[in-house]
């Protein structure tokens, strides 16, 4: 029966993009998930005509769709709707705005575990990415992007998949049925990998900081970088870590290979490492796939607050771009425009905090653009990420500063302590200004 439904589906990638009407509402997978012949016959549709005003929802564009759909000759027939922005993103606003042109992108700023509710709040009708091959049972896995795809899979009316053997086959609640499938697409071709950044000797310094606070049986969330591998690369000595993580990294995966990470001291799926979404290299997709160590749950499970908190000895390690003087991070804003989004920092970072034994690190340079700016600063220049409220530590590589329970004075003096040096003296003035000390 599976195998007869999964022949009654498998079409072209063209005859698939003919079956999105104009003015659909299309959740793009996430990533590395994006299905590029899916997107290159939408491209073409509207190219030609055929196609007009689709509305374009998704996280974290790649070159995937950055050289399909998400082109300028496109804009206003295909509509962006980010929710985490992209080099893509950025590029299509430059130009719109050198061109004199309205900004062709729409941004909804919103927290990872809520993307789900959000596209389905939104009306999105339909769902395409990019799947591992079908088992005998008629399911096909989502593979390195379980997110908000398997959420919008349960109740959108269409969903055209890529069926791709190079997509890891991953267990956990991260399949689709046949049945509910509208259209398949085979495209057998190599998928994206990440490439594994060189860490700085800030971000070696900043990984040993955080390193020091991570305690055996502890468990761990990263984000994205270099300088959470070198975090990574100093936990080499530790026992019995945990994993319970929105994005699986080649760090993590490493931990777990060389048994750092074995979740067996774990308080929520014990002996699982958990996970979202997964942004790697080859080697890092071989290692995922049929392992029943590892487990993927959609994000408005896994960036639940409440269920991060059920993992004991929860440390979750987040970057930043700015901290102000009170503990307010902006991670998302960069010279006055969106530059990425708040993801789930906000997330992990109250997760973290409420578990037993918790720890939220936020981490940053001291200071960018080559040593000329400070990253802790007397005001932010964008949004409010993350909350003073909310943040416990901030580590530069001056140093730590633990702002829980501590004064707006005892704050600023705290973060001032870990700025860069060449700016200790600007800021204690601008704290004198603001009434901090």
């Amino acid at each position: 029966m599976p195998n007869a439904l999964y022949a009654r589906r498998l079409m072209s990638a063209a005859e698939a993009a003919a079956l999105i009407p104009s003015g659909a509402r299309v959740a793009m997978g996430l990533g590395f998930s994006q299905p590029p012949a899916l997107l290159a016959a939408l491209a073409d549709r509207a190219r030609a005509g055929q196609v007009d005003d689709v509305s374009l929802y998704y996280l974290l564009s790649t070159g995937i769709a950055g050289q399909t759909v998400l082109i300028d000759e496109l804009m206003g027939r295909i509509r962006p709707v980010s929710l985490f922005h992209s080099a893509i993103e950025r590029g299509l606003e430059a130009r719109a705005r050198a061109a004199g042109r309205p900004n062709p992108v729409t941004f909804i700023p919103t927290g990872f575990q809520a993307t789900p509710r959000v596209l389905r709040e939104a009306g999105v009708d339909t769902l395409i990415c990019t799947v591992s091959p079908m088992d005998a049972d008629g399911f096909f896995s989502f593979g390195t992007n379980t997110d908000y795809s398997k959420p919008v899979s349960a109740h959108v009316g269409r969903i055209l998949l890529e069926v791709n053997p190079a997509m890891p086959r991953v267990f956990g609640d991260c399949t689709v049925h046949v049945s509910r499938i509208t259209a398949v697409v085979e495209n057998h071709t190599p998928l994206l990998e990440l490439p594994v950044a060189e860490p700085t000797p800030n971000d070696l310094a900043i990984g040993g900081l955080i390193a020091d606070m991570i305690e055996d049986g502890s468990t761990l969330q990263m984000g994205i970088g270099a300088l959470p591998n070198a975090v990574c690369a100093a936990l080499g000595d530790r026992r019995d870590l945990g994993l319970h993580t929105e994005m699986l990294t080649p760090g993590l995966a490493r931990l777990m290979q060389d048994g750092v990470i074995t979740n067996a001291r774990k308080t929520l799926h014990p002996g699982k490492g958990v996970f979202s979404f997964c942004m790697g290299t080859r080697a890092t997709y071989d290692y995922l796939d049929g392992n029943r160590d590892l487990e993927a749950y959609p994000v408005d499970y896994v960036n639940d607050p409440a269920v991060i908190a059920r993992n004991d000895r929860m440390v979750s390690v987040n970057a930043t771009l700015q901290v102000d003087l009170t503990g307010a991070c902006c991670s998302e804003h960069l010279n006055g425009r969106q530059f990425t989004a708040s993801g789930g920092q906000l997330d992990f970072v109250r997760g973290a905090w409420a578990s037993a034994g918790g720890r939220s690190i936020i981490a940053c340079h001291s200071t960018a653009a080559k040593g000329t700016v400070s990253r802790i600063v007397a005001r932010l220049d964008g949004p409010v990420t993350t909350p003073r409220n909310d943040v416990h530590i901030i580590v530069t590589e001056h140093g730590r500063a633990e702002l829980k329970g501590k004064s707006d004075a005892q704050r600023a003096r705290a973060l001032i302590a870990i700025a860069d040096p060449r700016f200790r003296d600007e800021l204690e003035r601008a704290a004198r200004e603001a009434g901090l000390v």
